[in-house]
């Protein structure tokens, strides 16, 4: 008995979904298709009915963990453009360094995105240069900066989330929002 269209969609749908949360939790190497498919109810032979490949599926699960970041992100901060302080107490925030399952993806997996393949690279490429403008933007046009300042964010929020002693964790944060409000923000 064959499946309907809209059912296959809503199966894809909740493959993708799964996809992108443990994407976020746990790396891109750690997703197994066996392991997903099992999670969301279905066989690990029905995967290739909707996905052309691994690969594929890692791609387009990585573009939404993205999208739900930067939607967060813009929730946040509303429509307008937000200034350069709202950016960086938001990004360098205990709250977006403990919530590692729906923070920025930029800072979550940028190790592994950088040995993934190059589909992979090209989705997180985009959304990198996405924060840059919206950075820049921020700054009055001033792409060095942003640069700068994008690359410090994302550093921090990723060594933050490793240290383990909570005073040190906060030091990172607190560190980089200090000098990012200081020397480019002012």
């Amino acid at each position: 008995m064959g499946h309907s269209q809209a059912e296959k969609a809503e199966n894809r749908e909740r493959i993708l979904a799964e996809a992108s949360r443990q994407v976020r939790r746990d790396g891109l190497e750690a997703v197994s298709v066996g392991t997903l498919m099992k999670s969301v109810g279905l066989t690990h032979g029905g995967f290739y009915g909707h996905f052309e490949s691994r690969s594929a599926l890692l791609a387009e699960a990585l573009e939404r963990a993205l999208l739900e970041g930067e939607a967060k992100a813009k929730v946040a901060g509303s429509d307008r453009p937000q200034d350069f302080a709202t950016i960086v107490r938001s990004y360098l925030s205990r709250a977006h360094r403990d919530g590692r399952e729906s923070g920025c993806a930029i800072a979550a997996l940028a190790s592994d995105v950088a040995r993934a393949d190059a589909s992979s690279r090209d989705v997180m490429s985009a959304h990198i240069e996405t924060f840059v403008a919206t950075v820049a933007q921020s700054l009055g046009g001033n792409e060095e900066a942003a640069l700068v300042a994008v690359s410090a964010m994302v550093g921090a929020l990723a060594l933050s989330r490793v240290v383990t002693d909570p005073a040190r964790s906060d030091a990172f944060l607190k560190a980089v929002r200090d000098h990012l409000m200081l020397d480019v923000g002012a």
